[in-house]
This record gives structure tokens, C-alpha cells and sequence, in this order.
């Protein structure tokens, strides 16, 4: 009866190492979570961004507005006969000139 204890301890002993300190053990799993989690953030964010890309794109293909919007404040473009004025703030000086 002893040695079936003994036998049962050790048993127990290698099945809780293997749980705790083994391959596939709970710390591993957990950390394997926060990955998991992570990475669903970045999926969802990647979504998001798709989304938004592909409305842009349904824009350029199906409106002229989006892409003459685009036209002009990317590549500066401006309609024949148009006159185009750029207005530049004044730029005042913050740094210190000594007299």
C-alpha cells in the first residue's frame, strides 16, 4: 500500500511539472493568449484602414468629384480658364536676434 502511494505521488509530481514547466504547460498557453490578442488589435485596425481604402477607391471609380478633389490638392491641378491663387500665412520669427 505504501509503494501505490509513493507510485501516486510521483505521479502526481510529473503530471503537475509537466502542467506548470512542460511543453504546451499554462504559462505558455497564457502568453500564447496575449499573442492571440494582440494580434486580433492589429487585425482589427488593418481592417478599419481597409475599409477606409476601399470607400476611396469606389470614389475614384465611380465619382468625378473625388477625383478631381484628389487632383487638385495632390497634384495641384486646375481646370483650363481657372485662376488659381495660393495663400501664404506670414511666417513671424520666434528666435531671439540680438541687437
Amino acid at each position: 500500500m505504501r509503494l501505490l502511494k509513493v507510485f501516486l505521488l510521483v505521479l502526481l509530481v510529473a503530471l503537475q511539472y509537466r502542467l506548470w514547466f512542460g511543453k504546451n504547460s499554462l504559462p505558455e498557453y497564457w502568453h500564447l493568449q496575449e499573442d492571440v490578442a494582440r494580434q486580433e488589435q492589429t487585425n482589427q485596425k488593418l481592417r478599419q484602414r481597409n475599409q477606409v481604402l476601399i470607400a476611396d477607391i469606389e470614389d475614384l471609380r465611380e465619382g468625378e468629384v473625388a477625383l478631381e478633389e484628389r487632383a487638385r490638392n495632390e497634384l495641384g491641378l486646375i481646370k483650363q480658364d481657372e485662376t488659381f491663387f495660393r495663400l501664404v500665412p506670414n511666417k513671424q520669427s520666434t528666435t531671439y536676434e540680438p541687437e
